[in-house]
């Protein structure tokens, strides 16, 4: 008995009690506060109901407010009308699992379906498919990490019990004033249905978000909508992470340092454009590409599949000049493979969304690079391989350590102290293994098919030397 507990007691804690708590504190895999000037997000949970979301909407729209709805998709069924008009006038739809029920109380595969039913419902409402989830009482387990896919999970900074009727709307606002604050997320509830709620408790937050509200627009806060300040905390990360490097550059490394990284990232310029290396989407990816055939032995991937000599891949090759910024920008080599961490699993359902429609994908069998960061490429669906002996060989791992040596602030000794497990592996993913964890739930399922031709080979030297010049970095 005594056994049957303990194991019980390590399930709940590796299940649901750290993935809770690194999501929390560590804000792993999940938005919970932004960085903006004059900017707060309103997010509102458990709707629509008949009676208060109209009443909220009117009120945001005589603010010309923009907010998030998380919405239970039991109710959101009864209430399609509702959605739309949501959408019509500027708001985003969430999801909010079908019933409000934690995910710690539901298998891995009861959530995904919670998730993909209230999709459904969201995007027959909407015309659109929704990409943002909060889980109830933002409560995460181990599994919702790796099958969000393509969902981005968006907690709040602030919330302030507006569910209960005792909180009062004088007290309400009283908390609330202490949030007015820009890149705050606020954590409201339209809906007094759920366990715990009362039922006219929206009366007193509609009262209070009033105050909220008329209090920020006399100080120049606009309210915006989650995607909004998504967007507004990568712009100001950026502008922040080109300063901070400026700085950090200039006070730690040496001029011959600074002057060797900006040739590199000028030559990086040249080889995109040389090679037809292209962003994804809007560009803030940790990743480029570029569509050609594969060159090599067979890879023998971890879900049966093969890609063959001469297959078309996507070749994946990262942003040196994203990852010197975390390099430079990171107190400790965990925090830097946290974040970057953090990029592939934004990067891939990217990459998904991109690649959604367009024919230059078409017959494309899988994805394909080369790197010394692949620790952990398992995870993401990628099977690692070693390289083969060989030229190729010894060209990329020169190519990749001198890369490291340039782009790292201790490249030099860590090439030095590290030089046996600094070795570049093959990473690769089927097209079916990609789509199936990355796609939207909605997308029809796509079958992997070998191209329908062969395409003409490189000569091998060319290959050799294009690659060793070009290839996945770390």
């Amino acid at each position: 008995m005594e056994n049957l507990l303990l194991w019980g007691f390590y399930l709940l804690t590796f299940y649901a009690f750290l993935p809770g708590f690194i999501s929390r504190t560590f804000g792993f895999r999940v938005f919970k506060k932004g960085r903006a000037e004059q900017e707060i997000a309103l997010t509102f949970d458990d709707g629509p109901d008949p009676v208060y979301t109209p009443m909220l909407l009117d009120l945001l729209k005589r603010f010309d407010a923009k907010a998030t709805f998380f919405v239970v998709g039991a109710n959101a069924e009864r209430h399609p009308e509702l959605l739309k008009r949501m959408k019509d006038e500027g708001h985003i739809v969430g999801i909010h699992n079908y019933v409000h029920k934690t995910n710690w109380l539901m298998r891995p595969s009861t959530v995904k379906k919670q998730i993909q039913r209230t999709s459904e419902i969201i995007e027959a409402a909407t015309g659109e498919r929704p990409i943002y989830y909060r889980p109830p009482w933002g409560i995460v387990n181990l599994f919702d990490f790796s099958n969000m896919g393509y969902l981005q999970i968006i907690l709040w900074s602030c919330m302030f019990g507006d569910w209960r009727n005792r909180v009062g709307a004088e007290r309400l606002t009283k908390r609330m004033m202490k949030k007015l604050r820009p890149g705050e997320v606020l954590l409201l509830h339209d809906c007094g249905t759920t366990f715990l709620a009362d039922h006219d408790a929206p009366v007193q937050m509609l009262t209070a978000l009033e105050a909220y509200m008329t209090a920020g627009r006399e100080q120049g806060y606009r309210f915006v909508s989650i995607d909004q300040m998504i967007e507004l905390t990568d712009n100001a990360s950026d502008h922040a992470g080109k300063r901070a490097l400026s700085a950090s550059t200039k006070t730690k490394l040496s001029i011959w340092k600074r002057a060797a990284i900006s040739l590199w990232i000028g030559w990086e310029k040249c080889f995109r454009v040389m090679f037809k290396v292209e962003r994804i989407g809007t560009g803030d990816s940790i990743f480029h590409y570029r569509i050609c055939p594969y060159h090599g032995e067979p890879l023998k991937l971890a879900d049966g599949r093969i890609i063959r000599n001469n297959d078309r891949v996507i070749e994946l090759h990262f942003d040196n000049r994203k990852l010197l910024h975390v390099m430079m920008n990171s107190r400790s080599v965990l925090q830097s493979a946290i974040q970057l961490i953090r990029e592939v699993e934004q990067s891939l359902p990217k990459l998904a969304v991109h690649m959604a429609g367009r024919k230059e994908f078409d017959g494309v069998s899988g994805l394909y690079g080369i790197s010394m960061i692949h620790r952990g490429s398992e995870s993401f669906g990628f099977s690692v391989l070693d390289l083969p002996k060989g030229l190729f060989n010894i060209l990329t791992r020169f190519y990749l350590r001198l890369l490291l040596r340039v782009l790292h602030p201790g490249g030099g000794k860590r090439v030095s102290n590290k030089k046996g497990t600094l070795i570049p592996r093959i990473i690769a993913m089927s097209m079916d293994e990609f789509h199936k964890r990355y796609d939207p739930p909605t997308t029809p399922d796509r079958q992997w098919t070998r191209p329908p031709i062969e395409l003409a080979a490189k000569p091998l030297r060319a290959y050799e030397a294009d690659k060793a010049a070009g290839e996945v970095t770390p």
